[in-house]
């Protein structure tokens, strides 16, 4: 189907508040977090707060273009999109298209740009998803195994960057979708057997991995080693109290706690704003959560609902597993905060996810009032 919504077409006015909301609160927290250790690393304190304002003016122009896609458009293209998310995953390990930063190659040379491809794969595999599950009333081994390959070759390429969190994230999402599709209590018994051996050997070969459970457990008994940003994290919260030291007091971001402006963020909300500033921020993401459930339970098929019902499951699982980390809640793994964290794929990717959940809404309200797409 094509053309435009007709008349009485409203977004989901909540939904699109909270986006920009959280969009713009990320701007004013990363230049927070950043200021000093830009103007010493390239004299420019506003360096990460531009980055960030111009990816999320690009992400405002796209998106009135990916709302005026119509989902069936996915449904169609699911193979291809998945396909193609692989093959982005699969760039990154090419001399001289990857790019290593930090002992990992996690990201794709454009010569004026780079982009981090596992944002954009993990969203293809809810497309595919959808699609799997919206062919089938129900879920069985035979339905599943679709399914567990394609999440399997998305994880199995994303740890090889390696990227532990991004693939903790695509794991659960699939958990998610599974069971919203009618997976049963056996289905996922059968697979935590596995699951469990599998994250035992990923342990095992990688020694960093163990150190940073200890340092989890323990993060004392290495201060100044795999613990010590877990410590500068506690600082920073804890030093926030209840109502914070204030907007652009933090302490924590004069070079003591690493990654502030991306994977820490919250660290530095926590500080400057204090608890209740913390409460607001999940307050909001809670509200998106739950305007994107109800996008996905009126969805006029059964696509459209298991498509909303993932794309609300990244945002939500993801931001639940940034704020278990930075507050000791899990093992540390770095993964950004959706809409608030530095990043320009990540943002980019969220706002045409939050595009996507319109469109969803917006098809869904034009049958209830009984318009037509023409």
């Amino acid at each position: 189907m094509r053309g435009k919504l007709s008349g009485r077409f409203v977004p989901d006015k909540i939904l699109l508040c909270c986006v920009i909301l959280l969009s713009l609160f990320g701007l004013v927290m990363q230049y927070s977090a950043s200021s000093y250790s830009a103007l010493n690393e390239t004299g420019d304190e506003f360096f990460y707060a531009k980055k960030q304002a111009l990816a999320l003016v690009f992400a405002a122009a796209v998106y009135p273009f990916v709302f005026r896609l119509d989902t069936e458009i996915y449904r169609k293209l699911r193979h291809v999109l998945f396909v193609l998310g692989l093959i982005l995953l699969a760039l990154v390990f090419i001399p001289g298209v990857g790019v290593e930063n930090y002992g990992a190659t996690r990201w794709i040379n454009l010569g004026f740009t780079t982009f981090q491809p596992s944002d954009i794969a993990k969203f293809t595999l809810v497309v595919f998803i959808a699609g799997c599950l919206s062919k089938n009333s129900c879920v069985t081994f035979r339905s599943m195994a679709a399914i567990l390959l394609a999440c399997g070759a998305v994880c199995a390429l994303i740890m090889a960057e390696p990227n532990m969190s991004i693939t903790m994230c695509v794991g659960l999402v699939t958990v998610a979708m599974l069971f919203l599709g009618g997976a049963k209590a056996k289905h996922f018994a059968l697979l935590a057997v596995p699951a469990v051996a599998l994250v035992v050997v990923l342990i095992a070969v990688e020694p960093y991995r163990l150190k940073r459970i200890a340092a989890f457990l323990d993060p004392w008994s290495s201060p100044l080693g795999e613990g010590y940003q877990l410590i500068q994290s506690y600082y920073a919260l804890g030093s926030g109290g209840l109502f914070g030291v204030g907007l652009f007091n933090s302490r924590q971001k004069y070079l003591f706690l690493p990654f502030a402006e991306s994977d820490f963020i919250f660290s530095v909300i926590g500080e400057e704003l204090g608890f209740v500033g913390c409460a607001a921020v999940l307050a909001v993401f809670g509200v998106i959560v739950w305007r994107g459930a109800l996008i996905a339970m009126r969805a006029e098929s059964r696509f459209d609902c298991y498509l909303a019902a993932g794309i609300t499951a990244v945002i939500g699982i993801q931001a639940l597993l940034n704020v278990a980390v930075v507050t000791g809640s899990i093992p540390p793994t770095g993964l950004p905060l959706p809409f608030v964290s530095s990043g320009g794929t990540s943002l980019l990717m969220f706002t045409c996810a939050t595009a996507v959940l319109q469109r969803v809404a917006a098809k869904s309200q034009r049958q209830a009032f009984g318009h037509k797409m023409y």
